[in-house]
């Protein structure tokens, strides 16, 4: 063997990327295989189980012929860490074949449930055991429709015989042929169905939702030897896999998020806004829930957490649905056109609105049109409700904790837009740092993994920011954002 290398595995909603990084977290070589997800209803949002893992091993399979192309061995690939999309869930037996479609963090099929279970008062019960919201956002509220809503999940679970997991556990039963079922603790804690005190499945809560006979995975630190795979012959020979952790917790651990006070927001599809609070969890409130942000053995940190439903989706509705940009970069030059978005606002409620506000039954709107209003208004509105969301997460926190971190780490693909950079470090008023690494969840996980077999020996080791890192500080537009993100308040408190 040459040299160590790092497989790690991001499988995310609308894709899987491998990733492998040599020791000194280089990518050496890489893959992306797109997914899709289907909507059989309004509100409905589900993917493919089968289709799903087949996806992670042929992005698996072409990162590895691309390490070859560059005069890679595979021999050299030592160890694996899993990021995954997190309250998207499943069920199967015991044979590995699904009993439902993944259900996704995306899907609103639960709406009614969790407005019945605040009406009979179980809101702050959950929220002390779990840290959570009862919310359609995270997963057991959806369960609970499939049990009563389909006849054939509810006989299973109530046999004993319907195994639960969210993807991390869904890809390690299958990477393994069925011979290691477990989970880890970041994404056992989005489920609604974990004590994040305790650290293990809450008798309270299944019994409350009427989960009995449910089979949940062993949970365990992020850091840990979950079993071996050879990712159906891909490699030439089974590695283990050493870590798994949900993807924006990979992220705060790739931006390096390793001290309380740190904070790290992920601009995807949707945003995670994440602050390590180290290993005394605050309560949840105001919106903001409380979450366990990453662990080892004999170390796990807290994190205070927002949840925006809806950022980079926005400018996807603005390519997609309405054709009013191109790409990213088209709706950075169309906001840059005008001075101001002229009294435009997008409430980008397109599957409700998430932190702090949890109005998962509103509808999007775009507010303050006059026919002096055109596109590059509605553009640039679209791209501030960006920032102006991430700034409405970090004041709840500070409500929350009282503190305000000193600077935000900031990954996804969303970063490419410097318009909406430097807006978030006009509305914060502090600075925003990009370590120029885009694979963050990937690197998060990788560098888990490769602490777990002694390629790293330490965090202190690990917590020095890459030569390329950027820096934005607040610009002498300032003052105007945070007037607009002041309007943007008055309009989100009217709201119904």
């Amino acid at each position: 063997m040459s040299a160590p290398h790092i497989l790690a595995i991001d499988q995310g909603t609308s894709g899987t990327k491998a990733i492998l990084f040599n020791a000194e977290r280089a990518i050496a070589a890489s893959a992306t295989r797109g997914l899709s997800c289907s909507f059989p209803r309004p509100g409905f949002v589900e993917q493919d189980p089968i289709a799903l893992y087949r996806n992670v091993i042929e992005s698996v399979r072409a990162c590895v012929e691309d390490f070859r192309s560059r005069g890679g061995d595979p021999r050299d690939i030592v160890t694996c860490g899993i990021s995954n999309q997190r309250e998207t869930f499943l069920l199967w037996d015991d044979s590995g074949a699904p009993l439902c479609p993944a259900v996704s963090w995306q899907c609103e099929r639960s709406v009614e449930i969790c407005a019945r279970l605040r009406a009979a008062g179980h809101s702050a019960e959950v929220t002390r055991r779990t840290g959570l919201l009862i919310t359609p956002y995270f997963s057991a509220t959806k369960l609970v429709w499939l049990m009563e809503n389909d006849p054939t999940i509810r006989d299973a679970v109530r046999a004993g015989t319907a195994r639960f997991g969210t993807i991390d556990t869904w890809l390690l039963y299958r990477l393994t042929n069925g011979a290691h079922y477990a989970t880890d603790h970041t994404n056992a804690s989005r489920t609604l169905l974990f004590s994040i005190d305790t650290l293990g499945w809450d008798e309270h809560l299944l019994h409350a939702l009427r989960l009995e006979g449910l089979r949940l995975p062993p949970a365990h630190p992020c850091l840990h030897h979950y079993g071996e795979t050879d990712f159906d012959g891909v490699l030439p020979r089974p590695i283990g896999v050493d870590a798994m952790i949900g993807d924006s917790h990979a992220a705060a651990f790739g931006e390096k998020c390793f001290l309380p006070g740190m904070a790290k927001v992920t601009l995807g599809t949707g945003s995670s806004i994440l602050m390590d609070v180290g290993p005394q969890r605050y309560e949840a409130g105001h919106g903001i829930v409380s979450t366990i942000c990453w662990s080892m053995p004999g170390t796990l940190h807290y994190a205070l957490e927002g949840i925006i439903v809806s950022t980079g989706a926005t400018i996807a509705w603005l390519r997609d649905q309405v054709g009013l940009v191109t790409s990213t970069a088209d709706s950075e030059t169309m906001a840059n056109a005008v001075e101001d978005s002229g009294g435009v606002f997008v409430i980008p409620a397109f599957s409700g609105l998430g932190s702090p506000y949890w109005k998962m039954n509103l509808k999007a709107s775009i507010i303050g049109l006059t026919f002096a209003s055109g596109k590059n208004h509605i553009v640039r509105a679209a791209l501030e409700s960006i920032p102006f969301q991430i700034a409405d997460v970090f004041a709840a926190m500070e409500q929350v904790s009282g503190v305000r971190p000193g600077e935000v780490r900031a990954d996804g693909g969303m970063t490419a837009n410097g318009f909406v950079m430097q807006m978030l470090a006009d509305v914060l008023g502090t600075s925003v740092v990009t370590i120029g690494i885009a694979d963050v969840s990937a690197l998060g996980a990788a560098t888990l993994a490769g602490l777990g077999v002694g390629i790293y020996r330490s965090l202190d080791e690990l917590g020095v920011l890459p030569p390329q890192t950027r820096r934005l500080s607040a610009g002498p537009n300032a003052d105007q954002a945070k007037g607009h993100y002041k309007e943007w308040k008055t309009i989100l408190s009217n709201l119904p």
